[in-house]
This record gives structure tokens, C-alpha cells and sequence, in this order.
């Protein structure tokens, strides 16, 4: 039986067990030069993604470096306390920016106040209640789109509801188009912010006899605060440096116009006078322009402290 066996391991065709194990005589070194080739292809991509991400990196800070470079350069001669507490005047009688500087606050602050408490409602109700519905789903998708519609078609749709029907510019009809910017935002922030709350937290709550609105008001919105505060900054300055929607609501003004009539704001005023073929009306407009950047690079490093304090 045991000759059988061993004539059976020799039948043509099939290996010894030995001779099966055993590899091949050059396939290491193959295997080897395989892995070389591979490393320093991957090395040479790692570099070369490496080398355009910084390239891209350094475009964008020197563009950046430039622009507030040249706005510290031509609106710094223009920043006295003159500018700043003086109303606009005609060409060449030494006015300020005082009014539209007033005009912007009032509009930005009663345009964020109009749209947050919507945003946050909203944001709110496709967090926490909505799911996979079909009305969730359409106001998702609604806010998707206001969020990336252009401010002109946003400051046209107020001229036609807002302005035209009530014949006249005004600075209600102006916060109205700033609102309309701020809710998509708002929107989005406390949407995701609320999504990330752990549903432990939520549980936790239910199961000590919380309702689920204070579930929500008491505990999801203070575990999301600060992204939903760093959303709501981001908002406003975002529609402190809007023009186009200005333009055709609240218009603008020489004087300190009330909200019912038009009313100046800054951008708007910057457009206006860079455009200017008068000397002193152009150091204003850069001045003003310094004076927007300043005031949203403030708004966003606040923003970006507080997501690094959370």
C-alpha cells in the first residue's frame, strides 16, 4: 500500500508536495523592483500634489496680501475723524461717510434680526423634524437655491414686492433683501450643526421626561451654539458688503433717512463715488472700502476663534 502511495505522489502531472510550496526562483527580486517602481511613483505624485497645493496656497494669500495692501495703502489717507462722523456732501465740500456708515449698521443688524429666528426655525424643523420627507426635501431644496442665487435677482424680487407697490425706495425694503440673504445661511449652519449633536444627548433627555421641544431648545441648540453663532456671523458679513440688492431697495441718500424713505449705506456710496471723476469723492470710496474690509475680516476671525474654542 505504501508503494502505491508513493507511485500515486509521482503520477505525471501533479507536483510533489515539496515541489508545489516551493517559489519560484526570481520571483522575489520581480516583487521586489515592483515595490521600488510603486514607492517612487507615489513619492513623485506626493510631491507634485504637494508642490501645487502650496503654489495655490501662496496665489491666493499674495492676491489676499495685495488687496489689503493696497486698500490700507489709498483708504488710510482718506480715514479721519471728518470721514467718519461727517455726512456725505456735494463734490469737493469735504464730506464723510457718517450717514451711509449709519445706514449700513441699521440695515445689516435689522436685516440679520429679520432672518435669523427664520433661519433657525427652518434650519430646526429639516434637523429635528423634517427626515427624508417630501416637504423636507423640497425646502431643502429651495434654501439650496436662495443660497446660491445672485444678490441682484434677490434685490430685484424685494423692488417688485416691497418697492414698487409702495412707490418709493426705503430702508425696510433694503433689510428685507438682507434678510432674504441671511435665512439660507442660517438655514444651512444650524441644520448641520444641529445633525451633529450626538442622539445620545437627545435620548438622554427624552428619558428624563424633557418634552421635545425643550429637548431641543435646552439641549441640542446649547450643544450647537457656537457653530449656529459662527453661522449667523458668516451671514453678516456676508450681506455687509452687498451692493446689488442696495440698489434697487433702499437706494441711498445725502442724508440721515429714516427707514421709510431712502436711506445711504456704505457699499452703496462706494459704488458711487469710485465712480466719480472727483478727486476727494474716490478717497472716500477707497476709505469706505477699507472700512467693509476691515469690518468682515474682524466678523470672521470671531468666527473662526469660536469654532477653535468649540
Amino acid at each position: 500500500m505504501n508503494a502505491a502511495l508513493s507511485s500515486a505522489g509521482s503520477l505525471p502531472g501533479r507536483p510533489h508536495a515539496s515541489q508545489a510550496g516551493a517559489p519560484q526562483a526570481g520571483a522575489p527580486k520581480r516583487n521586489a523592483a515592483q515595490a521600488h517602481r510603486l514607492a517612487l511613483r507615489r513619492q513623485w505624485t506626493n510631491k507634485l500634489a504637494m508642490i501645487l497645493a502650496i503654489v495655490a496656497t501662496v496665489a491666493a494669500l499674495a492676491a489676499l496680501a495685495w488687496i489689503i495692501v493696497t486698500l490700507l495703502w489709498l483708504g488710510l489717507k482718506g480715514l479721519t475723524l471728518k470721514a467718519l462722523f461727517t455726512a456725505t456732501k456735494a463734490p469737493g465740500s469735504h464730506g464723510g461717510l457718517a450717514n451711509a456708515i449709519v445706514g449700513s449698521l441699521i440695515q445689516t443688524a435689522l436685516g440679520t434680526a429679520l432672518g435669523t429666528p427664520i433661519g433657525l426655525a427652518v434650519g430646526t424643523y429639516l434637523s429635528e423634524y423634517a427626515g427624508r420627507s417630501a416637504l423636507g426635501t423640497a425646502v431643502r431644496f429651495v434654501s439650496d437655491i436662495l443660497l446660491s442665487a445672485p444678490s441682484i435677482l434677490i434685490g430685484l424680487f424685494i423692488f417688485s414686492v416691497l418697492v414698487a407697490p409702495f412707490g418709493g425706495f426705503s430702508g425696510w425694503a433694503g433689510s428685507a433683501a438682507l434678510a432674504v440673504i441671511v435665512i439660507p445661511i442660517v438655514v444651512r449652519t444650524t441644520e448641520d450643526m444641529l445633525s451633529l449633536v450626538p442622539i445620545s444627548l437627545r435620548e438622554a433627555a427624552i428619558a428624563l421626561g424633557a418634552p421635545r421641544w425643550k429637548t431641543i431648545l435646552f439641549v441640542c441648540y446649547r450643544a450647537a451654539r457656537d457653530g449656529i453663532l459662527t453661522g449667523i456671523l458668516l451671514a453678516v458679513a456676508r450681506v455687509a458688503g452687498e451692493t446689488a440688492p442696495l440698489l434697487f431697495t433702499s437706494l441711498g441718500n445725502s442724508g440721515y433717512g429714516g427707514l421709510g424713505s431712502a436711506m445711504a449705506s456704505l457699499p452703496v456710496t462706494i459704488y458711487t463715488y469710485a465712480s466719480s471723476a472727483f478727486d476727494d469723492w474716490v478717497q472716500l470710496a477707497w476709505t469706505g472700502a477699507l472700512l467693509i474690509t476691515l469690518g468682515v475680516l474682524s466678523i470672521n476671525i470671531i468666527a473662526r476663534l469660536a469654532v477653535r474654542r468649540r
